[in-house]
């Protein structure tokens, strides 16, 4: 119940006036995302690099109905990636993309734009010496960006697709996906989704969780394990190795801010650890689902409001 009222809460315009307006809020929000402008992005890449880890970075954004607002997120991802090549920074660091950030909802052509504006993104990448994975969203969108994510692989087949276990039909589109030069990352999940088309069960979501785990580790591309469960990460690292996976192989992914010290172990232990580390002025909806997502974000939050009051 209060996972499904924070989500409901991430796409409440009311809300979201409280949350930006309370002076408190955005001390807490700095744990989540690191920060507003491209230089806040790069240090926490320095930051992380040093510490022998990885980055994916999302310029923050979703859910745009205006196509001047999707031609300017197009921009921030260019200038971003250009940065990262005038750092030297492209052999720690990719973009994920939404799609919903750059056309995919607009009412007239929407993904036409969406796959126009997310290959001028990929262009920027294969300049860069870089990738692109495409964040996925809620189900209604699974198709759609599948279906861009196809196309995008014709001139850019590094491009990444990002699949949730907790919809009944991901376990096909992990066999379907995991091949040779594919690249797939495998999260639980962290919307609101009907009985109809995904597990509502934790431990249902679990095993498919696994499920779908095996079918990456088996096949051929390059599986990317998102995950803070330390069961999940167990099993992953089981299944690799049964597998006979190099290390270099498949990777694990977390969440910037979160379970900090287990990202520095799984670094320094050998395996690929890569951040997702989510930047901009558009922070609201994102950080409302990593509350969701776990109670003791939500903990933190509140304590730290307390705290701070």
């Amino acid at each position: 119940m209060l996972r499904s009222t924070l989500l409901a809460a991430s796409r409440s315009r009311g809300v979201r006036r409280l949350v930006e307006a309370n002076p408190l809020t955005k001390p807490v929000v700095h744990r989540f995302i690191a920060g507003t402008t491209p230089d806040d992005a790069v240090h926490a890449i320095r930051s992380l690099a040093a510490q022998g880890m990885y980055v994916t970075l999302d310029h923050l954004g979703e859910d745009t109905l205006d196509a001047a607002q999707a031609t300017t997120t197009v921009r921030a991802y260019q200038r971003m990636l250009r940065t990262l090549s005038e750092t030297g920074l492209t052999d720690r660091a990719e973009v994920s993309v939404k799609l919903s950030a750059v056309g995919q909802f607009l009412p007239t052509d929407g993904e036409k734009i969406a796959l126009d504006n997310a290959r001028l993104i990929c262009e920027a990448a294969a300049q860069a010496g870089t990738t692109v994975t495409l964040d996925m969203e809620d189900h209604t969108t699974t198709d759609s960006t599948l279906g861009i994510l196809r196309d995008l692989r014709v001139d850019f087949p590094w491009v990444g697709a990002v699949l949730q276990a907790y919809l009944h039909r991901t376990e096909q589109d992990c066999r379907d996906l995991a091949t040779e030069g594919s690249r797939v990352r495998l999260c639980k999940g962290a919307y609101s989704e009907p009985a109809s088309v995904a597990f509502q069960d934790k431990g249902e979501v679990d095993r498919s969780y696994v499920r779908c785990l095996k079918a990456l580790m088996n096949g051929s591309g390059h599986p990317m394990v998102a995950t803070h469960d330390p069961r999940m990460i167990a099993i992953a690292t089981d299944l690799a190795a049964r597998a006979g996976r190099s290390p270099d192989s498949f990777e694990y992914q977390m969440l910037y801010g979160i379970r900090p010290e287990e990202q520095k172990r799984i670094a320094a232990e050998g395996g690929r650890l890569r951040v997702y580390v989510a930047y901009g002025d558009e922070w609201y909806g994102y950080f409302m689902r990593r509350l969701a997502e776990r109670p003791a974000n939500l903990a933190f939050f509140l304590r730290s409001l307390i705290t701070q009051n």
